[in-house]
């Protein structure tokens, strides 16, 4: 089903606002480790901190932001996170010792609202189009990393560490200025099950064992790649190129990363290979930090196996959301979602503080070592994973009385629909999410059943202005 105008300007102004506040969190990544020497009281371990603490407070905070938004609106919420975000840019922009730096990283963090943007996604859009919504919003952050591991180090040799930081902040402004000129205020705000995670879920996400597997793997994922930044800067400047020049090595790094995981992804696409996609990832990752351990000291070596690190990194990003999708149980793909997120910014905080400890003890070659153990440990870890099943959720529009009349006979009945394999009625929501094999569901059949017939009329109310 194809969106409509209004949901096409909503997906993409919000996808472009998710984009600008991730660069501007992610701008400072390839240079900090070299530009915060020179603050006052600066150790590696200070640094690793300042480098890595906007996952601690993104962490906390991106649930009770969701969740917040729930309760006073979705853009009031995302403009208080806006701010604080660009209060933290312009604290970290002034700071001369490490630790008003170490603030100003926190309270950029802290500006967490991924949740309150993912769910104003979810009210301005249907139901049958909201993955390919927050498909864009992905992209969007996917792209906001790569430009900013070039434009990072381009900035810093050009000005200073501060610019990168006074940049931040101004994104911060246009991000807002795009929200209230250009986002519509959704009518009604609704708690989407799919997009949003609720407390009482949050238990029991925990205690899934496959998700549980994965939120691990997005934490070591994170960890991986904070601790390369620490260590790769470092490893570069001591193989001979300025640090002015760094981005000469990013530059075709990540054109090339991008250009080799697109045959990964596709091939992972087809069930029978997701598995080995997976293990080619992470294997990618363990190889490449094994060559930094080892060849650190040509400036060649460290470019190729950035190349082939960031090769994994992008394939294990790209594929680790669909694996949670799968995973998660028919109704609490959002609680899931909002977990795997968090467990991904405290993957960021403990890679920047356990990589600075390290090179303060041993340099960055201990880094390297330590996290080509730790990769080499998660693919050991992935072998016992079972191949991911060819499951995909839908949402399943209901009428009003006929969510609200017996929600659980419309559970039964969707049950029943070949390929069905689980169904949860919300009638809060006047929605069931189903999860269904798509190698045997036809969704011709929901229709055939009684279910979905007006889904093509079906235009939410608060995709208008109120």
């Amino acid at each position: 089903m194809q969106m409509i105008a209004a949901e096409r300007r909503a997906a993409a102004t919000l996808a472009g606002i998710y984009a600008i506040r991730m660069l501007g969190l992610f701008l400072v990544l390839p240079v900090l480790a070299l530009a915060a020497r020179h603050l006052d009281g600066a150790t590696p371990t200070l640094i690793g901190v300042a480098i890595g603490v906007y996952g601690l407070t993104q962490a906390g905070l991106q649930i009770p932001f969701g969740l917040a938004s729930d309760r006073f609106g979705r853009k009031a919420v995302i403009v208080v996170g806006l701010l604080i975000f660009a209060g933290g840019s312009i604290v970290a922009a002034l700071a001369h010792s490490i630790w008003l730096l170490i603030v100003g990283r926190a309270l950029q963090g802290a500006g967490a609202i991924a949740s309150a943007l993912i769910a104003l996604a979810a009210d301005l859009t249907r139901d049958s189009v909201r993955t390919r919504v927050m498909a864009m919003i992905g992209i969007s952050i996917g792209m906001s990393f790569s430009v900013a591991m070039v434009l990072g180090p381009l900035i810093n040799a050009w000005f200073s560490l501060a610019d990168l930081f006074w940049l931040a902040a101004a994104l911060a402004v246009l991000a807002l200025a795009m929200l209230l000129l250009f986002v519509p205020t959704p009518r009604v705000s609704t708690h989407h099950a799919d997009s949003l995670p609720a407390l009482s879920q949050i238990r029991e996400v925990l205690a899934d064992g496959p998700l549980l597997r994965l939120d691990t793997g997005i934490f070591l994922l994170h960890l991986i790649m904070t601790g390369t930044f620490i260590a790769a800067p470092l490893a570069l400047e001591a193989a001979g190129l300025p640090e002015a020049s760094h981005w000469e090595v990013y530059l075709p790094v990540f054109g090339g990363s991008v250009a080799l995981m697109g045959p990964l992804v596709m091939f992972a696409e087809r069930d029978e290979h997701n598995k080995g996609v997976f293990l080619i990832g992470v294997g990618l990752l363990a190889l490449a930090q094994a060559v930094l351990w080892v060849f650190h000291g040509s400036a060649v070596a460290i470019g190729l196996a950035l190349l082939v690190f960031f090769t994994g990194f992008n394939t294990m990003e790209a594929t680790l959301p669909a694996l949670i999708s799968r995973a998660a149980p028919a109704g609490k793909k959002g609680s899931a979602m909002g977990v795997y997120s968090t467990s991904q910014f405290l993957g960021a905080f403990a890679g920047g503080v356990t990589a600075g400890a390290l090179n303060g003890v041993g340099g960055y070659p201990l880094v390297f070592g330590v996290l080509s153990l730790a990769a080499i440990g998660w693919w050991v870890f992935s072998l016992s994973m079972p191949r991911p099943r060819p499951i995909t959720s839908h949402v399943v529009p209901l009428a009003a009385a006929q969510s609200r009349d017996d929600p659980d006979r419309i559970a039964r009945q969707l049950s029943a629909i070949v390929g069905v394999e689980e169904a949860v009625v919300v009638p809060e929501e006047n929605v069931a999410y189903i999860k269904v094999d798509r190698h045997r569901f036809d969704r011709q059949s929901l229709q055939q059943a009684g279910f979905g017939d007006n889904e093509d009329n079906q235009v939410q109310a608060s995709a208008a202005h109120a």
